[in-house]
């Protein structure tokens, strides 16, 4: 086969991965469906990404830049296009932001002509003026919102070495950058968030809470370990363009022997219904395999955001066959999702650090699910208590 027609095959191939169509997942839980395949992965990146296409330069139509994954995706809705802020990874280990649109928000994901060029933040003096960058050495997982003050704003990880330990070139430092656009082509970049520990996973309230921006936080003492932080937070910021938080409560703790001990983080901003606001996290548990992290979901009140009124007992989403193998094994995280006009929801989740999946659902059942299933009781006891309660309750259903 000569470089064209190596060429010619290789675009039909890829075009075919495009254009797959995504059928659902027979037999769900009730509460969401799964779909067959992912939606994203290092092989739905652009050929132009990885390719050079000039024989001269590369005659054995080699990958000059090879992509590695696609996962922790922000979403969002615009002009009818559902659009996913992917975390694509290359093999040199550097992350970078790609847009990705689809008609449906199930199959056909392709990803916009370029990556992203994300500005580095600004560095300021200690009197608030500009005086320079701040690089990052990576950048990931941005939560996306679309703000009432009629910006989108795009809050992610920026990652940089702990210059306190020079002599470890494993100590990292995460706070959380800040950028705002009206299209997702053009952005600005804000200041990074001041805080007084490391932050990671922080997302912002859709809506202003008594004249502020409110944000859901995650606070650690390292970049890995949440040590001393004690679940997710809640702040609330004059300014987005410097923002600064001054006081910081926990509005959903970690706890022993549940699913989110050992740390747990907000994925993407809350949707609001009628019966209150719904919100999708991440819990974190070691185990024989190392970390495990599940999603589970919450709601909080209208009136108070801060006020947790539901919660379901357990994990809401795990990894499930392969699923469960990548970079990053046993790993289920979502960061994006979407609710139509219509009352649908597409939950946009990451398998194992890897890979980007779909799964469906709706307010109703969402709603439903928070409401009507059982929190945990903290103990085995009680765990079997709640099971012989539902065996009890069939008991009185006729057949």
């Amino acid at each position: 086969m000569d470089f064209k027609e190596k060429v010619k095959a290789l675009r039909e191939r890829h075009e075919a991965l495009l254009t797959r169509v995504n059928p659902k997942k027979e037999w769900g839980n009730g509460i969401y469906d799964k779909y067959e395949y992912p939606i994203l992965t290092a092989e739905h990146t652009p050929l132009e990404w990885r390719y050079d296409f000039n024989e001269q330069t590369n005659p054995y139509l080699m990958q000059r830049i090879m992509m590695n994954a696609t996962f922790n995706s922000g979403a969002i809705k615009l002009d009818g296009k559902y659009l996913l802020v992917a975390r694509v990874e290359g093999a040199d280990r550097k992350s970078f932001f790609a847009v990705a649109e689809s008609p449906n928000g199930i199959d056909q994901f392709r990803f916009w002509e370029e990556p992203i060029t994300m500005p580095e933040a600004p560095l300021l003096s200690p009197e608030g003026e500009v005086i320079g960058t701040d690089d990052a050495t990576n950048v990931y997982d941005m939560r996306l919102t679309q703000h009432e003050d009629g910006w989108i704003y795009g809050l992610f990880c920026a990652e940089r070495h702990d210059d306190s330990m020079p002599d470890d070139l494993s100590a990292a430092t995460a706070t959380c950058g800040i950028a705002r656009t009206k299209d997702l082509k053009t952005w600005e970049r804000l200041p990074d968030l001041k805080a007084q520990c490391q932050q990671r996973n922080v997302c912002l309230h859709p809506e202003f809470v008594d004249g502020k921006y409110a944000l859901y936080t995650r606070p650690q003492d390292g970049f890995i370990d949440a040590g001393s932080g004690g679940g997710i937070g809640w702040a609330l910021v004059d300014d987005m363009a410097r923002a600064e938080i001054k006081e910081e409560k926990i509005i959903n703790a970690r706890r022993y022997h549940t699913i989110m001990e050992v740390k747990n983080g907000e994925g993407p901003h809350p949707i609001k219904t009628a019966k209150g606001w719904l919100h999708l996290a991440h819990g974190v548990r070691g185990c024989a395999a190392g970390l495990r992290y599940v999603l589970y979901m919450y709601m909080t009140s209208l009136e108070d955001p801060t006020k947790v009124i539901a919660q379901p007992g357990g994990y809401f989403l795990v990894p499930e066959g392969y699923e469960y193998i990548g970079d990053v094994m046993n790993v289920a995280f979502a960061n994006g999702w979407i609710a139509d006009e219509d009352g649908r929801v597409l939950i946009y989740y990451a398998s194992s650090d890897t890979r980007m999946h779909v799964a469906e659902s709706t307010i109703d059942r969402l709603v439903d699910y928070c409401m009507n299933t059982p929190e945990d009781g903290y103990y085995s006891g009680k765990s079997v208590e709640t099971i012989k309660a539902l065996i009890r309750k069939n008991k009185t259903v006729d057949d």
